[in-house]
């Protein structure tokens, strides 16, 4: 993939396509950790004289345009963090934005409403999904793309608009994929993944991949459930998904005849239901109370995947150990962040919730070697799949 400094951008507008997809309370942004982490990219071309356009999406509005998805408080956040105004079109492709594109001058930047408001960005159609990226790149002259949250989407903006013009890969996709390559290419070991999150549907693929590669596989939050009734063990009302035990349980037999020390939960904080106050009680993670549900991992448990961090050279965070955003259950994510934060490992989070719990944790984010901005991204390059952004941004040919 080429980089930013392979265009020359001074006096040219560049469509920008970013990951902007901050999550909202009302107009509030409760974390900019991705508004923050494309800064550097769109600085560089405005320090170049470029005319910046950002387009990014924000949550799921299915395709019609909807207040509550507007991307008019990231607008505001982001002249923050540039330190210069940031022109916002109220719409995508429309007269709001053929106005903010004409009045923009060398070294400004403008964003567009949020490009899931036009169904043709996520269409399953090809013909309609390409019909609206040629809308998007008349908008510039240049593309690049360094919304690495939305390259494992063939979406318009992601993967048609950088067939249609010129284009390069801005240095946050370039970060990300240099450090994925860490991960499958020759890493050092003991190479540790540690697992969490709701359900273990989501990590099926990359289970199985990094079952091939990874010397230990610890796995908590909601999907230990389904590990652990696996085994034969009663969950009580944990979240369990009945119909992946069959998978699970091939898992556990790969895992043993590849020699990988699979570790589960040995216990577990069991509360009475789901909520910030529940009562609870740490029990065995071999015998949770049938009317009991697990909710995080419990002190033993922090202590085992501690000492199984202790020697890594390499690890891989993706999922939180329980449900961090109550914090009487935050503290099994908060053991296995600590851990990573003293390991002199190359320690890697993988965005999405973990990101997410390391700043509401208040953790120092530069006490990891990175913390991705994109989850799902981070999972499927793992997974081995390749990935329609990525793919794009290294074709160099541009259609005429």
């Amino acid at each position: 993939m080429r980089g930013l400094d392979e265009l020359d951008v001074k006096g040219r507008r560049v469509l920008v396509r970013a990951d902007l997809n901050v999550p909202l309370d009302g107009e509030t942004i409760t974390d900019d950790g991705r508004i923050r982490a494309s800064v550097p990219t769109i600085r560089n071309l405005v320090d170049r004289g470029a005319m910046v356009i950002v387009c990014a999406h924000l949550g799921r509005p299915k395709g019609s345009p909807n207040p509550k998805f507007s991307l008019a408080p990231v607008a505001k956040r982001l002249a923050e963090l540039l330190g210069e105004p940031v022109d916002f079109a109220t719409d995508v492709v429309g007269e709001s934005a053929q106005a903010t594109m004409a009045g923009l001058r060398d070294g400004q930047v403008a964003l567009l409403e949020n490009l899931r408001f036009e169904p043709g960005e996520e269409s399953k159609d090809d013909a309609e999904r390409a019909l609206f990226a040629g809308k998007l790149a008349a908008l510039a002259d240049l593309y690049v793309g360094d919304g690495f949250g939305a390259v494992h989407r063939k979406h318009a903006s992601v993967y048609n608009v950088p067939r249609l013009l010129p284009h390069a890969a801005g240095g946050l996709v370039l970060a990300e994929v240099e450090v994925l390559k860490k991960l499958t290419e020759d890493p050092a070991r003991p190479y540790v993944v540690v697992l969490g999150g709701a359900k273990v549907s989501d990590k099926l693929g990359v289970i199985a991949n990094l079952l091939t590669k990874v010397d230990r596989l610890l796995i908590g939050g909601g999907m230990a459930y389904t590990f652990l009734k696996a085994q034969g063990h009663e969950v009580g009302n944990s979240l369990l998904q009945e119909e992946k035990l069959g998978d699970v349980r091939g898992f556990l037999d790969e895992a043993a005849a590849r020699g990988v020390d699979l570790v589960l939960p040995v216990d577990v904080l069991a509360a009475d239901g789901f909520a910030p106050d529940a009562a609870f009680e740490v029990v065995d993670a071999t015998a949770i109370p049938a009317d009991k549900e697990g909710l995080d991992i419990g002190p033993r448990t922090r202590e085992l995947f501690a000492s199984k961090l202790a020697d890594a050279r390499t690890v891989f965070w993706n999922g939180p150990m329980g449900v961090f955003e109550f914090d009487a259950f935050a503290g099994g994510t908060r053991a296995v962040a600590e851990a990573l934060i003293a390991s002199d490992a190359f320690t890697v989070v993988g965005g999405g919730d973990s990101a997410a719990a390391v700043r509401r944790l208040g953790l120092p984010e530069d006490g990891f070697s990175h913390i991705s901005t994109g989850g799902g991204a981070s999972l499927e390059y793992l997974e081995g799949k390749t990935l329609p952004g990525l793919a794009a941004l290294e074709d160099d040919h541009v259609e005429s």
